[in-house]
């Protein structure tokens, strides 16, 4: 297998990301790699373009061996994590101090980045348990989001960093403050914060090596204006974590009328398309990332033959970052 284990197609709400993953992964299926598809949208719309369920463990999609599929729920995955969060802490801390915290854990997963935040975790567990996959390919959300996410590691692996430092001379002082008053000395390497602190921290050195490593990011983008700038944009901010951009997919491309056809109709369809074909040329010269296929919109909702159709356009060597 050549180029990297997981991809991550992205961009803005509404261009067209789940047709797109679920297209790359038949079209890694085809070419011989074993595949996860991975969903993080709430409409679980991964399952209608496949016309199955699907929960969050891997599930085969029926009719296309090789290719698996789970999707994530935010809301639950921010309900998981707070629970997860509360458990760890019932350890540690007595009942009252318990109940306090669980009620700024509750604020605190109602605030924004909650979502990014839980999912972080849940990717991070996903990257570490899919050793029998190939490829495994996820259907992120909307742009911002999913920078916001991959700034985590970096901006986490120093804060925690700091956290640990804190910690460290905290139980120096304590230790020092027991021995004037001839009591045991409490050592650090049994302090259940501290080992928590450096199991976080090497979670988020994980997922930082693991996606600018083994990770590469396909953006889809509409031929208009707003999504092209938007996804400059994204491929800047994408480069400037460190992170490999595998190209980008120009989705609901409208298609030519044909050359005898008249009246008001084609005439708008000839200059939406003029319109269309100025904003990829503008994109094939101006993104710092190739252009990995150009998709026609369809009339019909993209699924069985249909999505066959858009995986044998797609450049899947240049999207993992394999070579030619």
């Amino acid at each position: 297998m050549d180029g990297r284990t997981f991809v991550f197609v992205g961009g803005k709400g509404g261009v067209g990301k789940t047709t797109v993953s679920s297209a790359l992964g038949l079209r890694c299926v085809a070419d011989g790699d074993r595949t996860l598809l991975v969903s993080t949208d709430p409409a679980h719309s991964t399952g209608d373009v496949f016309d199955q369920g699907f929960g969050d463990t891997p599930q085969p999609v029926e009719g296309h061996e090789g290719l698996d599929a789970l999707e994530l729920d935010p809301e639950e995955e921010v309900e998981r994590h707070r629970k997860q969060l509360r458990r760890e802490l019932g350890t540690q801390l007595s009942a009252p101090m318990v109940n306090e915290i669980d009620l700024q854990l509750e604020m605190a997963h109602r605030t924004p980045g909650a979502y990014e935040a839980a999912l972080f975790d849940r990717f991070v567990e996903v990257m570490r348990s899919t050793e029998e996959y190939d490829r495994v390919v996820f259907d992120t959300s909307p742009t911002g989001g999913t920078l916001r996410l991959l700034a985590l590691p970096e901006l986490l692996e120093g804060w925690i960093e700091r956290l640990i430092d804190k910690r460290e001379r905290s139980i120096d002082l304590y230790e020092k403050a027991a021995i004037g008053r001839q009591t045991p000395r409490r050592v650090a390497e049994g302090d259940p914060i501290l080992a928590r602190l450096e199991q976080r921290r090497e979670k988020f050195a994980f997922a930082g090596e693991t996606l600018r490593e083994e990770s590469s990011f396909v953006l889809v983008m509409n031929p208009d204006t707003l999504s092209l700038r938007e996804t400059s944009r994204a491929i800047d901010s994408l480069e400037g974590y460190g992170l490999t951009v595998g190209g980008v997919v120009v989705n609901k491309v409208t298609p030519e009328p044909d050359p005898h056809e008249e009246g008001t109709g084609a005439t708008y369809l000839r200059a939406r398309c003029e319109s269309e074909r100025e904003r990829i040329r503008q994109a094939r010269e101006e993104l710092e990332a190739p252009i990995l296929a150009e998709i026609e919109s369809r009339v019909r909702d993209v699924r069985g033959e249909l999505l066959a159709d858009v995986a044998s356009k797609l450049d899947r060597r240049t999207a993992v970052g394999g070579a030619e």
